[in-house]
C-alpha cells in the first residue's frame, strides 16, 4: 500500500440497512476507501424524511443528516419482495468482503439473509449487524432506536437529570454513532481475521449493548449503595463539586473537570479569586468535605457569577485548570479548533448552498483526509452497478417497466 492509498481499497461492502447506526459503519468504511453498495427499498431509507423532526428543510438534493451517514456510498434501489429483484443482492454479496445489516434477526430469518444460512453459501464473508436489544432474550425483536434502546433502556434518560426536574431532551444520532462506531471496529477485526484465515465471522453491537458499555464505569459504582449518592441526584449533592457546570455573569456555563479533587483545590480556588480558602482543611480534602461539598458548590456558584464566559476563559487557561465552555451547536459550527483539525467540512451542494457537515471521528496520518462525497440520491447507481453485475440494457429497461428497480430518473 502506498502512501495515499486508504486502508480498505479493494474491499466490497453491501450495505442493507436504514437509519443510523449501521449505515454510520458503513460510512467510515466507505471513508477508509471500501466500495460500499447501499442497497434500500423502492421507497427509500426513511432517514431521507427526517428533516423536520430536526429543524431542517425537507430536501433530497441538500440532505445533511443523509450525506453524514452515507457520503462516499453508491446507492441502488431494489424491490426485495420481488424474486427476479432479490437475486440482485446474492449477485452483490457473491463478491462482496463484507454484508452490513440493521434488519432485525425475524426478518433476516424469513428473508433466508440470517448468518447460518449465508455462512453456507460465502464462508469467507464478514457479517457486520447492529440490533436493537440483541439478538437472545425476550426483546430481541423489538424495534430498536437510540431514544429508547441506548438511553431509556440502556440507563440514561433515567438517571442523569436533575433530581425533582424530568429527563433532558436527546437527540438523535448520538447513541448510534456510538453503536456504530463501536461495529466498525469489531468488522476491522474481523475482517483482518478473514483476510489471515480465509474464514468469515460475525460480528454485532446493539444499541442496548453500546450503551451498558458507554455508562460502564457508574453502572458498576451503582453496586456500592452505601458510598456516594444515588441518581437522579441534585447537582448540589455531588460528592465532588469541582465536576460541575457552573454560570457565568453571562449566562452561559463553565464545564470543570477535577477528578483528583485534593491536587486542584489550592489552584482552583486562587483562580475563581477565594485565596483565602487555600490550605483550609474543612474544604482542601474530599474526606473531608462530606456535607461541606454543598457549602463549596456554592462558593464556586457565587464566585462564577461575578465574570463572564470570556473572562473566565481567559483565567482558568492560565491557571491550567480543565475546563471548556458550554458551547451551543452554533458555537461549534464556528469552532476555530474543529476547523484547524479538519473535523469539520464544507459542503457545497448543487443549488448553491454551503453547508457545514461533520466528519467521522477517525484521522488517518498517512492516508489524508477521505472524499466527501454527497450521499447518493435514490437509485443514482442502480443502472452503474447492474450493468457492473452484467445485466444488459434490455434487461435493466425490464425490471424497471417491473418495478424491481428503482432508478433516479424515473423519481
Amino acid at each position: 500500500m502506498t502512501g495515499n492509498e486508504n486502508a480498505l481499497e479493494g474491499i466490497k461492502v453491501i450495505e442493507l440497512a436504514n437509519f443510523i447506526a449501521a449505515p454510520a459503519c458503513g460510512r467510515f468504511l466507505a471513508d477508509c476507501g471500501a466500495e460500499v453498495i447501499k442497497i434500500e427499498a423502492p421507497g427509500g431509507d426513511a432517514l431521507r424524511y427526517t428533516a423536520p423532526s430536526e429543524g431542517r428543510p425537507l430536501d433530497q438534493h441538500e440532505n445533511t443528516t443523509f450525506d453524514l451517514e452515507n457520503a462516499n456510498k453508491k446507492g441502488i434501489a431494489i424491490n426485495l419482495k420481488d424474486p427476479n429483484a432479490k437475486k440482485i443482492l446474492f449477485k452483490l454479496i457473491d463478491d462482496a468482503d463484507i454484508f452490513l445489516t440493521n434488519w432485525r434477526p425475524g426478518a433476516l430469518k424469513r428473508a433466508g439473509l440470517d448468518y447460518e444460512t449465508l455462512k453456507e453459501r460465502y464462508p469467507k464473508l464478514v457479517y457486520s449487524q447492529i440490533v436493537g436489544y440483541g439478538e437472545k432474550g425476550p426483546d430481541k425483536d423489538l424495534p430498536g432506536f437510540d431514544f429508547t434502546a441506548f438511553f431509556a433502556r440502556g440507563g440514561i434518560t433515567g438517571t442523569l437529570y436533575e433530581k425533582g426536574t424530568v429527563p433532558m431532551n436527546v437527540i438523535p444520532g448520538l447513541g448510534d454513532h456510538q453503536a456504530g462506531m463501536f461495529l466498525a471496529a469489531g468488522t476491522m477485526a474481523a475482517l483482518y481475521r478473514a483476510k489471515m484465515t480465509g474464514k468469515g465471522e460475525k460480528v454485532s453491537t446493539g444499541l442496548f449493548q453500546s450503551a451498558i458499555y458507554t455508562v460502564g464505569m457508574m453502572l458498576q459504582a451503582a453496586q456500592y449503595p452505601e458510598y456516594g449518592f444515588k441518581y437522579p441526584m441534585h447537582r448540589k449533592d455531588t460528592p465532588n463539586p469541582f465536576l460541575i457546570a457552573q454560570k457565568t455573569k453571562d449566562d452561559h456555563f463553565i464545564q470543570t473537570c477535577m477528578p483528583p479533587y485534593d491536587l486542584y483545590y489550592d489552584r482552583y480556588m486562587k483562580a475563581i479569586g477565594r485565596e483565602d480558602l487555600i490550605g483550609d482543611e474543612r474544604y482542601s480534602k474530599i474526606e473531608n468535605l462530606g456535607e461541606r461539598s454543598v457549602e463549596m458548590f456554592e462558593i464556586i456558584e457565587k464566585q462564577m457569577l461575578l465574570k463572564d464566559k470570556d473572562e473566565w476563559n481567559e483565567i482558568l487557561r492560565e491557571a491550567d485548570i480543565p475546563f471548556s465552555i458550554a458551547q451551543t451547536w452554533e458555537e461549534l459550527l464556528e469552532d476555530e479548533q474543529a476547523w484547524a483539525n479538519d473535523y469539520l467540512y464544507e459542503m457545497e451542494y448543487d443549488n448553491g448552498n454551503k453547508r457545514t457537515l461533520v466528519r467521522p471521528p477517525v484521522t488517518f496520518e498517512e492516508a489524508g483526509l477521505s472524499k466527501y462525497e454527497k450521499g447518493p440520491l435514490l437509485g443514482e447507481h442502480s443502472i452503474e452497478v447492474l450493468k457492473d453485475l452484467g445485466y444488459s440494457d434490455e434487461e435493466i429497461e425490464k425490471m424497471k417497466e417491473n418495478k424491481e428497480i428503482v432508478t433516479w430518473d424515473e423519481k
